[in-house]
């Protein structure tokens, strides 16, 4: 069993039961899924692009990415509909919380300046969006090999009833959210 799931059914469970005063364990927020995504807009000129950054993701993730293809031509863009623009990768049981365990533990510390994600990125359904500039803050990429630097979106999707329920959950899990007093200064 992942470590982090363990932590959720021993600590972060009971915790959220006695704030919420929920007797029912299932009706408790939970971590269904995360997300994690990168826009390759520049691989439209560049091949070799799509090919790295697809090889980089399934080291970060352990999982083979998803290519998204552009719905729509924009030519301003020199984009065309069905392009390879993006790739996704949606992590589930014991992977998004091995996954979501290296996050907290070794890839958000190597961030740099880092002063704690930011609280009011809930999108009013219990889910949370950051974003990393680059992906050699995972140690399964070696910094010497990296070719160009790709950003990536991370969305971590609760079953939560509101952004409160799924902040504390997330709090509770481990993740560094900025304190207020840190937040108005950033």
């Amino acid at each position: 069993m992942a470590r982090l799931r363990s932590k959720y059914n021993d600590e972060v469970r009971p915790a959220l039961a006695a704030e919420l005063g929920r007797k029912n364990l299932l009706s408790l927020p939970r971590l269904q899924k995360i997300v994690v995504s990168m826009g390759l807009g520049k691989a439209v000129a560049e091949k070799r692009r799509m090919e790295t950054a697809v090889k980089e993701l399934a080291q970060i993730t352990g999982q083979q990415p998803v290519k998204c293809r552009a719905r729509k031509s924009v030519s301003n863009f020199k984009l065309r509909q069905g392009m390879d623009i993006g790739l996704k990768v949606t992590l589930r049981g014991n992977r998004m919380y091995e996954f979501l365990d290296r996050l907290i533990s070794i890839a958000i510390p190597r961030v740099r300046d880092f002063r704690g994600l930011n609280p009011r990125s809930f999108d009013g359904r219990g889910n949370y969006h950051f974003g990393l500039s680059e992906q050699t803050v995972f140690a399964e990429i070696n910094a010497a090999t990296v070719e160009f630097q790709q950003g990536m979106n991370i969305t971590l999707c609760t079953n939560a009833r509101n952004d409160t329920e799924a902040r504390r959950l997330l709090t509770l899990m481990g993740l560094p959210f900025r304190t207020e007093s840190t937040a108005g200064a950033a």
